[in-house]
């Protein structure tokens, strides 16, 4: 286990919520590295915990696609190929868009998305940032009235974080996507629903072709975000 991950000590009340918190921090913020063994015993003791709540965790986080777990091996920070990294995204460019559009549409408060961008601006750390940049997104797209498709988008952004944070890793961005945040934020205070949806198209493609791998072309070049 990376020696810099550290943990304190955890209470009584809602042990499993805490101990998931913790272990899902560390592996967004790259403390834990994919392909990473998660034994049970050592994350308990580091914690203070009994296993009980550590192997609760671990069975959330591998529904969200964050750990492996396999019989007889046991559990693992997950490790993405350039084929899931690109189906995710790619999942991602066909749903996000026209949830943002949706919810521009619908003259969503963006009193949100500006916090967002506000604590990004600010923020002292990457994992601070990318925490920012995450509920900046989800912001935009919260209120596009349709909980399956806000379910789903949901679904995939811890997954998405994971990746970017690897990208990220290789080739820092933060500058370049802070600036088409912005331009977003303004499009959507302008109430330009589709011009909103637009924009956020070409970010997810640009960060796609940029730091992981062509997408579909038919997806990535001016697919419909209606």
């Amino acid at each position: 286990m990376t020696a810099t991950m550290q943990f304190g000590p955890v209470g009584t009340t809602s042990r499993t919520s805490h101990v998931l918190e913790i272990l899902k921090n560390a592996i967004l913020n790259g403390q834990l590295s994919p392909g990473e063994a998660l034994v049970e015993s050592e994350l308990a003791g580091r914690l203070g915990v009994s296993k009980t709540p550590v192997r609760e965790a671990l069975k959330t986080l591998e529904g969200t696609g964050l750990v492996v777990i396999r019989p007889y091996s046991g559990a693992t920070v997950r490790v993405f190929s350039d084929d899931d990294a690109v189906a995710i995204y790619d999942m991602r460019l066909l749903l996000e868009p026209e949830a943002v559009r949706r919810s521009v549409a619908s003259g969503a408060d963006l009193t949100e998305a500006s916090d967002a961008l506000a604590r990004a601006a600010a923020a002292e750390s990457g994992s601070e940032r990318s925490l920012a940049n995450r509920a900046f997104h989800r912001s935009l797209y919260r209120h596009s009235g349709n909980p399956l498709l806000l379910q789903t988008l949901d679904g995939l952004r811890d997954q998405i974080a994971l990746i970017s944070a690897g990208s990220w890793a290789r080739s820092a961005s933060w500058q370049h996507e802070a600036e088409e945040h912005a331009r977003m934020l303004d499009a959507a205070r302008a109430g330009d629903a589709d011009g909103t949806a637009r924009l956020v198209h070409e970010h997810i493609a640009d960060f796609a072709r940029r730091h992981i791998a062509p997408v579909d072309p038919t997806t990535a070049e001016g697919g419909s975000t209606r």
